[in-house]
């Protein structure tokens, strides 16, 4: 089974000027594809797409249930609000201490308001929030820019290991990190 499709997609915020053309992939459960392009290239824009919230100008896009990382933590927690309530409005925290100790958090980290954390420790807990809603995908736009390369290296070596339940869909700008983890590399 597919966990996402993607079917001849054409997209551009004008219809003079796509940012992709004929693009179709496939994600299915263990395999994790990496869209790799500069800066403005649509990478972000189609996940937009996959999730549904812009129409395309053709073709079709499919997604079963989905949890997202964004690459700005701070604007996906509510700066009024601790972290832990955060998650556990959004999933249940029953297993939460495996996942923080392979995400090398605290549990008193979470506790705090996410300005109180830093963008390391934050996007670490976007990642825990987006695990913890058990989805079928991962859609991961670059998860992993806020962390340093030691920490980075532990975070994407543990989402591998997820790969048994989920799919996963990877946005970087980082083509090392994508050959090093994906089984396809994507370029638009």
């Amino acid at each position: 089974m597919n966990l996402i499709e993607v079917k001849n997609l054409s997209f551009g915020y004008t219809e003079d000027k796509l940012l992709f053309e004929d693009l179709s992939f496939e994600l299915k459960k263990g395999e994790i594809k990496a869209i790799v392009g500069q800066s403005g290239a649509g990478k972000s824009t189609l996940f937009e797409l996959i999730l549904g919230n812009l129409k395309p100008l053709k073709g079709e896009t499919s997604c079963v249930k989905a949890s997202e990382v964004f690459q700005d933590p701070y604007s996906s927690f509510h700066p009024s609000y601790s972290v832990l309530n955060q998650i556990e409005d959004v999933a249940s925290t029953d297993d939460i201490q495996e996942h923080l100790d392979v995400l090398n958090l605290e549990y008193e980290l979470l506790l705090k308001l996410p300005h109180e954390l830093s963008g390391g420790q934050l996007q670490r807990a976007s990642i825990l929030r987006a695990i913890l809603m058990k989805p079928d995908v991962l859609l991961l736009d670059e998860p992993t820019s806020a962390l340093d390369n030691v920490i980075q290296l532990e975070v994407m070596s543990s989402l591998v290991k997820k790969l048994d339940d989920i799919g996963m869909l990877l946005i970087t700008h980082d083509l090392e990190l994508a050959k090093w983890c994906a089984d396809e590399v994507i370029q638009i």
